[in-house]
Parts: C-alpha cells; structure tokens; sequence
C-alpha cells in the first residue's frame, strides 16, 4: 500500500492557533451543557419515578400492626 514516498505537510503561515482554541472551548462548553441537560434529565426521571412509585405504595392497603396480632 505504501510506495516508499514521504510527504511532509507544511502549516499554512495563515493558520491562526489561537482561533482554533475558539473551536475547542465551543465544543468543550456544548458538551457540558449536554451533560449537565442529561444530568438535569436524569433527577427530573428519578424524582417523578419517586413520586410514582410513592403514589403505588399509597394505594396498597396494608397495615403492619396486625401481623403481630395474629401470631
């Protein structure tokens, strides 16, 4: 696949490095809004999972005072 011939790149003298930091932060803070929104998500989900399952446990009519009655 390869035919022995080296090729060198040359950095363009316009190529600013400072400008390609810019592209670096943007994506550094849009992916720390992703996280924070999935981890905003993800309480939001446990909380209203919480209230749910606390609305079930509600339902159920249970009384744990009788079962040492019984015995």
């Amino acid at each position: 696949m390869s035919s022995g011939k080296s090729e060198d790149f040359e950095l363009d003298d316009s190529f600013d490095e400072e400008s390609s930091g810019d592209f670096d932060n943007d994506d550094v803070s849009k992916s720390n809004n992703v996280k924070n929104s999935l981890t905003k998500r993800r309480v939001i989900d446990d909380i209203l999972e919480e209230r749910r399952l606390q609305r079930k446990i509600k339902e159920y009519d249970y009384d744990l005072d009788d079962d040492d009655d019984e015995t």
